[in-house]
């Protein structure tokens, strides 16, 4: 049975899945030109193309136009996959959008079927999930993780694993838990998916007991209730410090900082430089640049998205006789993603940031 999901917080939570949509959009849309022939196509490209592709073909996202794909995925699993996203595995929710707008991504998708939709029985499969257990520990963990949770990284070859097509997806998630139903579970499990890692149930020595007990286990994780976790917490977006320094000592400072952490001071630049102003000769604003290539490493296997609030930097500036120092809350930002992965690395960034600034003031 799938479960309607309850969404909390829908005046915090919509303006931060369209921020994080903007800031995406802006920073690769120049790169996907694209011309719509329908509005669903249309819908499709601003919404789902950045990470899934013009065509599906995939990217950050898993691919859509797949044959393979498509003749498990039923027009209903869609719609309440675009409605649910996948909680904390990058797909986020578009609650938001009106069901008329998500048929008409369904009606693009569905021009790339070359047979009808499935439509899958909604009863449960009542097995022996202990069972499923044990066989998903022996056949299924190694890939889909020891809690179900899923591969690691994105979809994107720089992301994954070196060898695999796809990451495997978590199938102890209420998203898919809650737009797949038992059939379409078992139907993949029996077939496997072609050009993945996914082998047939066959190819596994899986019998139909043995699949209908995976079901029933893969089933056990949804839950009765489920709410989003609010996605904006108490955190300022952006960490700022007053220096007892006069502006050029500050700035001194802060590069002092930057090495005691082992970070790579890389330049400065002028708060306003690119912009159409006029510079003051004795502007006393300016951007501290740097970074650890090391961890920018990790922090875009886990998301490449975080690449657009690197390198790291710190802005100086002088106003009134007050010299004060700033930064982006890595804190803050991670609430823009839906990915926990990504949660510990900005814990970590944002650890740094503090750490410069709380030094560079002593």
């Amino acid at each position: 049975m799938l479960v309607p999901l309850m969404i909390t917080n829908n005046s915090l939570l919509k303006p931060v899945l369209q921020l994080s949509t903007l800031l995406i959009t802006l920073s690769l849309s120049l790169l996907q030109p694209s011309f719509a022939e329908s509005r669903g196509e249309n819908l499709y490209l601003e919404n789902c193309s950045i990470c899934h592709g013009n065509d599906g073909q995939g990217g950050m996202g898993i691919p859509l136009s797949t044959g393979n794909f498509l003749k498990s995925a039923s027009n209903n699993y869609i719609k309440q996959t675009i409605r649910l996203g996948r909680p904390n595995r990058i797909m986020p929710s578009f609650y938001w959008m009106s069901e008329s707008d998500i048929d008409e991504i369904i009606r693009y998708i569905d021009t790339w079927r070359t047979s009808p939709a499935p439509t899958w029985n909604t009863e449960n499969i009542k097995a022996d999930k202990i069972a499923g257990k044990t066989l998903y520990d022996d056949k299924c963990a190694s890939c889909h993780g020891k809690d179900a949770m899923g591969g690691k990284g994105s979809g994107l070859h720089f992301s994954r694993s070196v060898g695999i097509a796809i990451t495997p997806p978590a199938l102890n998630n209420q998203g898919l838990l809650n737009s797949a139903t038992d059939s379409m579970l078992r139907y993949i499990i029996e077939h496997g998916r072609t050009d993945t890692p996914m082998p047939s149930a066959k190819s596994l020595g899986l019998n139909s007991k043995d699949i209908d007990d995976l079901v029933s286990y893969i089933r056990s994780f949804q839950l009765k209730n489920i709410t989003h976790k609010p996605l904006y917490h108490e955190e300022p977006p952006s960490l700022i410090v007053d220096s007892p320094y006069a502006f050029d000592e500050t700035v001194a400072n802060v590069k002092r900082a930057i090495t005691g952490s082992n970070f790579v001071h890389i330049r400065d630049q002028a708060l306003t430089h690119g912009f159409d102003v006029v510079e003051s000769k004795n502007s006393r604003q300016t951007i501290i640049y740097f970074c650890s290539f090391s961890f920018l490493y990790e922090a875009l296997k886990i998301d490449p998205r975080v690449g657009m609030f690197l390198p790291c930097r710190i802005t100086v500036v002088e106003k009134d006789n007050q010299v004060q120092m700033m930064s982006i809350n890595p804190k803050h930002l991670s609430q823009l993603f839906n990915n926990n992965e990504l949660d510990e690395s900005c814990d970590q960034m944002h650890d740094v940031y503090t750490s410069i600034l709380e030094d560079a003031s002593l």
